[in-house]
């Protein structure tokens, strides 16, 4: 999109308004109004005004999210008010007592409690001066902490630049306290990634994202999908709520995350329920929960209830026990990974663990194993890492019977008997062979996965048929797969066998991104695959560059440059990818030059008022098909705004910038519409 000499700068300030906005709608509210696509577009252009306008790039701007350069530590900052820990109370009778201290101390005041989840994740203070993001710190000794402003600048659930709300002014200076977290299918795909790398796991999602947010560069931290809940305001210098459960709405309306699960009761036996309720509810929330948060409502009792040296008087953290079962480990097995990584899994007497029937757990590494002394026939106890990973917690070595056999790792791999490896400094044992059965059903089951190339029907069971028969040694044998050869698998009927074909027929026209990603290279995960594919454009241009290029990427490190060079220097892997490219599989990323040919290409609306013919979503979503945008705010770049019945200040704005006014006949026609039968009523008005 050209933008004329005179206002680069309003352009850029319009650009990131838009980009605040789809943040906040994405990551905050959950419900996006653009696709990533269009989204990439508005950053792409604001990326390329500010390179060629240095002097409009400030910290704040939606580019600067990720920092570029690593640094060498992190400087320690003061809190303007302690951030003190709460007091744990892990049964029902010690949160009564807290309950009468909290009411001996207000005679004849009617409480109210404010019940939130704890979240298992870290505690960190944002820092805001007249509405912009200034500074970020984790909770250190509560007095002070370290600055990581720049990692929690990468999530981008955090706002640079705070909402205004509806009532009050934004305070001139702001404290905010939250709680960084790891989902837990973040946290199981973090280990994953490490256990193939025979790099040291993460105990828990918590430990997760305080290693994150404790990285020294910072593309690092944006690779790992933390998020993050504000819970309340540490300090201000403009007026706050008189209540927390207000404060929690005041949150809300700045701009920031704020866990929906809190309810306020005025009765002890309301709040011990919502607990019970939540203590079995927790297993089936994306992100790990260890406890509950009670809290006096009102903040002028707050303020009386006062505080000791270590914990407010007018807050209890209720844990919830841990989610742990015994039973025996029955046989231990090996699993060989698409990278070759032998990792050792204990099969268990099946025991009931959160929620879910579980009969094996992860035994990581040999190491772990010895650390442990887990053997055959041991009665262990076993939980749930993070609420999702089964592991074995530890051994009950008194109930040992002398029958319990010791297990070693194999030097052999299982799967093809090729020797196995252990390189200095990994906890991981691999095998050598690239030709070896189980990493290439491994690496079929990656490629065809619904994050990878998304081929439905191709599953474990189909994938070790297709080997099993020899009609696939590699990704790149599925596109010259026949229907006589499907057909012919025990498990594929005519119907499925065509199904698959097409599926595997669609997958030719995915982006470059899920293609990386499908490639399964060490180290690159969704997030690395979509940034090489934006930056290069294309497999080949990739395929070129060294790791000095790579690492000049943002978000791209050593690791992933070392490990994209290796895949791309090995030969059997160039074959493949040259067997891809014969087979018409599409190794460039979607580019903008297809979206000029589309009707509305470079066209920016905004909606206002009832269509009779749309919702609003439908308009949208029309818009967004040939090739235009949709903003929320009309500026000197719109180019049309539709008006339906009972419009906004929108249109009077439109027609004082003197921009094209569309009614719905208008847009009908200006969509191409108006050749539909159903809409030729509305064109003709």
């Amino acid at each position: 999109m050209s933008v004329a000499p005179d206002r680069p700068r309003q352009r850029v300030e319009e650009l990131r308004r838009e980009i605040e906005e789809h943040d906040y709608r994405y990551y905050v509210l959950d419900a996006p109004v653009i696709s990533d696509d269009q989204y990439d577009r508005l950053m792409r252009e604001l990326e390329q005004l500010e390179k060629q306008h240095p002097e409009l790039v400030t910290p704040s701007s939606p580019t600067q999210r990720v920092g570029g350069k690593p640094r060498e530590g992190f400087v320690t900052v003061r809190h303007r008010v302690s951030m003190l820990s709460l007091a744990n109370v892990f049964a029902e009778g010690e949160l009564r007592d807290f309950d009468r201290r909290v009411r001996s101390a207000l005679p004849g005041e009617a409480v109210e409690y404010v019940v939130e989840l704890k979240i298992d994740g870290l505690a960190v203070s944002l820092s805001y001066e007249d509405g912009w993001f200034i500074r970020g710190a984790t909770r250190g000794d509560g007095e002070t902490g370290e600055d990581i402003s720049e990692n929690l600048k990468t999530i981008r659930s955090i706002p640079l630049r705070l909402r205004r709300p509806v009532t009050e002014p934004i305070p001139g200076v702001l404290e905010i306290r939250g709680e960084v977290y790891m989902s837990k299918e973040a946290f199981a795909r973090l280990n994953e990634i490490r256990e193939e790398a025979g790099e040291p796991l993460f105990a828990n999602p918590r430990n997760a994202a305080a290693g994150s947010l404790r990285q020294l560069d910072p593309r690092v931290t944006a690779g790992r999908k933390l998020d993050i809940y504000v819970y309340g305001i540490g300090y201000s210098e403009g007026p706050v709520p008189q209540s927390h459960a207000g404060t929690l709405s005041l949150l809300a309306e700045l701009g920031f995350r704020v866990n929906p699960h809190h309810q306020v009761f005025d009765k002890l036996e309301d709040v011990l329920a919502y607990c019970r309720e939540w203590q079995d509810r927790r297993f089936a929330l994306s992100y790990a929960v260890d406890g509950m948060v009670i809290k006096v409502n009102s903040l002028a009792q707050q303020e009386r209830l006062g505080a000791t040296m270590k914990s407010p008087r007018w807050a209890a953290a209720y844990k919830f026990p841990p989610e742990q079962a015994v039973t025996r480990v029955e046989d231990i097995i090996v699993r060989v990974g698409r990278t070759g990584v032998l990792t050792p899994t204990a099969v268990l007497a099946p025991v009931r663990l959160a929620g879910t029937t579980v009969a094996r757990a992860t035994l990581h590494n040999e190491d772990m194993i010895r650390e442990k002394d887990i053997r055959i026939g041991d009665t262990v106890v076993a939980q749930k890492a993070g609420d999702i990973i089964p592991e074995v917690v530890e051994v009950l070595k008194e109930k040992r019977t002398g029958r319990e056999q010791a297990w070693q790792m194999p030097d052999r791999c299982p799967e093809c008997g090729s020797a196995v490896v252990r390189e200095e400094g990994e906890a991981a044992v691999r095998c050598t062979s690239l030709a070896c059965p189980a990493r290439a059903r491994e690496g079929l089951i990656h490629f065809a996965s619904r994050n990878a190339m998304d081929i439905t029907g191709l599953g474990p069971a189909v994938v070790g048929q297709l080997l099993e028969a020899g009609l696939t040694s590699d990704p790149a044998d599925l596109y010259s797969l026949h229907y006589e050869d499907l057909v012919a698998l025990s498990r594929l009927g005519p119907k499925s066998a065509r199904n698959l074909l097409e599926a595997i027929a669609d997958s030719k026209k995915n982006d470059l991104a899920r293609l990386l990603f499908a490639l399964g290279i060490r180290h690159v995960g969704e997030r690395a695959a979509r940034v090489l594919a934006k930056h290069f454009g294309s497999l080949e241009k990739l395929m070129m560059v060294d790791t000095a290029e790579l690492t000049a990427v943002p978000e791209i490190g050593p690791k992933i440059a070392a490990s994209v060079t290796a895949f791309f220097a090995g030969e059997q892997n160039r074959r493949v990818i040259e067997k891809l490219v014969q087979a018409g599989v599409n190794t460039v990323s979607e580019k903008e030059a297809a979206e000029a040919e589309k009707l509305l290409a470079g066209k920016t609306f905004v909606l206002t008022g009832a269509l009779r013919g749309f919702t609003r979503q439908q308009a949208q979503e029309l818009i967004e098909k040939l090739g235009g945008r949709v903003s929320s705010s009309v500026s000197r770049a719109t180019d049309y705004v539709v008006v339906g019945e009972d419009p906004g200040s929108k249109y009077d704005k439109a027609l004082a910038l003197g921009i094209a006014v569309l009614d719905e006949g208008g847009f009908i026609k200006i969509t191409g519409l108006d050749t539909h039968e159903k809409y030729k009523n509305y064109a003709s008005e």
